[in-house]
């Protein structure tokens, strides 16, 4: 498995991982209430935090392919929802590739 993370600086977290989340759960499996979500992708998985000032994702996926799919995924999907503030996400090297 493959974890990255990444970080989006908003002021509007909780807004914006509902409507990810609100989006998403026509189409993939999402649990989430207003400071966390559980999103299961068809190859990964990513959990989302919400703060005070930030949009946190903690990401898995079985490759490197799915991998760079979640992130193109949560990259497009949040600029869109977010096109007012211009947020993107900055991602973190990954952390573990296990195999």
């Amino acid at each position: 498995m493959i974890r990255f993370q990444g970080s989006a600086a908003t002021t509007s977290a909780s807004l914006y991982m509902t409507k990810l989340c609100k989006h998403f759960r026509h189409k993939i499996s999402v649990e989430f209430d207003e400071q966390s979500a559980d999103a299961h992708f068809p190859n990964g998985r990513c959990l989302m935090q919400a703060e005070a000032g930030a949009l946190h994702f903690d990401c898995s996926a079985e490759n490197a392919e799915a991998a760079a799919r979640i992130r193109f995924v949560l990259d497009d999907h949040l600029q869109r929802f977010a096109r007012k503030e211009n947020l993107s996400i900055a991602w973190r090297a990954d952390i573990a590739d296990e195999g």
